[in-house]
């Protein structure tokens, strides 16, 4: 029988912690706490764990589209769609849908998907808006989401136009998204569970994260870290799917770049001048819970220097250590992607 942590559709998407997730919850397990905040959640797989082991768990994160996946799958506690909301969603333009938004397809035709795949995309985000329950809508956009993923190569938005170099065969790049998306909304279904707890998806920084209203045993953090070299910016990765998560309400798209990005989101852990006293300064914001950092050799600060910082609101700070592998994002083109992937407790 698979763990349940299984059931989770895995997202590919940089710093994915999901083939570490046995690690973690082996390295965790002697640690007591019922409640979890995952500070920045990202694809919600460490999340995903940590609700199947029955704990309280807050996610978090500064980006929309990784907190609409909190939200499907982490809060939500037992809503879904059945076969004939998915097939509505899904059926041809009706009456009255004929002048709909086709921001999309005005917009990234000739750089991401056929016309026929972003016209899809404008079909189902113009019915979202029509759609009250926000579990359903974050299932829809998530399933929306992972689709787009799949059937991206290399499953990042830097590249565009001909994309023929990279057709390897894989099932993934012949599916339509309507193909890709009927299918993951029966993945995503498939995940939805109630663990028994009051589970909350919320998006802003980690440090307007409200610790009296919600207070926690354990904070499990997982920043972007400032690599050696390359550099660490997810919005520049999949600013499709963060415009795509709210349709591009807001976002500052920059025109004159090839695959029309959007403006990057500021966060002082992407900075070298400003990552260590970001650390000290989230550090001290959790205190008073269990902290576990993880982290990986290829970043900046480094170990040592982590753990002094750690040392200064904990008595005491051990690090469990594994040799690991990424394969997503860039980092199978560079030496950087064999690692230590360590997590650094504080108690």
């Amino acid at each position: 029988m698979l763990p349940e942590y299984k059931l989770y559709p895995q997202l590919r998407f940089m710093g994915n912690k999901y083939r570490l997730l046995p690690w973690i919850e082996e390295e965790l397990s002697c640690l007591d706490y019922s409640s979890v905040l995952d500070a920045f959640s990202g694809s919600a797989s460490v999340s995903y764990l940590f609700k199947t082991l029955g704990k309280r768990v807050y996610t978090n994160d500064f980006l929309n589209f990784t907190s609409t996946l909190g939200k499907a799958v982490i809060e939500n506690r037992d809503v879904r769609l059945d076969t004939a909301q998915i097939k509505a969603l899904c059926r041809p333009p009706g009456k009255g849908e004929e002048d709909r938004e086709t921001f999309i397809r005005n917009t990234y035709e000739g750089i991401f998907y056929s016309p026929k795949d972003l016209d899809f995309l404008d079909l189902i985000s113009f019915r979202l808006t029509g759609m009250n329950d926000p579990y359903k809508k974050a299932l829809v956009m998530s399933a929306l989401i992972r689709s787009c993923v799949k059937k991206q190569p290399r499953g990042v938005f830097t590249i565009s136009g001909d994309l023929s170099r990279y057709d390897d065969g894989r099932r993934d790049l012949k599916l339509s998204l309507q193909e890709h998306f009927t299918e993951q909304m029966a993945l995503y279904n498939r995940s939805v569970f109630d663990n028994g707890r009051n589970n909350r998806a919320f998006r802003g920084s980690v440090f307007d994260f409200d610790t009296e209203a919600y207070p926690v045993d354990l904070v499990y953090m997982d920043p972007p870290y400032v690599p050696r070299s390359d550099d660490n910016c997810y919005v520049k990765r999949y600013h499709f799917l963060e415009g795509l998560s709210g349709y591009w309400k807001g976002e500052e798209i920059l025109y004159n770049t090839k695959v029309k990005k959007i403006a990057k989101k500021y966060t002082p852990f992407s900075y070298r001048r400003e990552a260590l006293s970001a650390f000290d300064r989230m550090f001290s914001q959790f205190r008073e819970s269990i902290l576990v950092l993880s982290y990986s050799s290829n970043g900046y600060p480094d170990l040592e220097e982590l753990c002094t910082l750690m040392g200064r609101y904990k008595d005491r700070v051990e690090v469990k250590s594994r040799d690991h592998r990424y394969h997503f994002g860039t980092h199978d083109r560079v030496r950087r992607s064999r690692v230590q992937e360590y997590l650094i407790i504080g108690r």
